[in-house]
């Protein structure tokens, strides 16, 4: 074999080493892409998850504060009445006074 032979077949190998190389490195990017990809999508689930739970916490906490506001609300009648039917005693008695 000759000098140039030897080169060649050298070249030759080194290419074929090349090409192999590329290829795994061609799959080992798609499958990178895929990874990427897969994540992504998980990323736009668990975002849209999140945005859902918000707006449920949104909505739980409005229920809960008209709850609140509904049980003030009861509250403060039984309140009321029960100064009403104070403030009526009182002019009762003032009125049974004078007569």
């Amino acid at each position: 074999m000759t000098q140039n032979e030897k080169v060649l077949a050298a070249f030759e190998a080194r290419v074929r080493q090349l090409i192999l190389r590329f290829q795994e490195l061609k799959k080992e990017n798609s499958e990178l892409y895929a990874m990427i990809e897969k994540q992504e999508q998980d990323i736009k689930n668990v975002e849209a998850k999140m945005a859902q739970t918000q707006r449920d916490y949104d909505s739980l906490k409005m229920a809960k504060m008209m709850e609140i506001t509904d049980g003030d609300l009861e509250e403060s009648k039984k309140r009321l009445s029960r100064l009403i039917r104070e403030v009526n005693k009182c002019i009762s008695m003032l009125q049974g006074d004078k007569a």
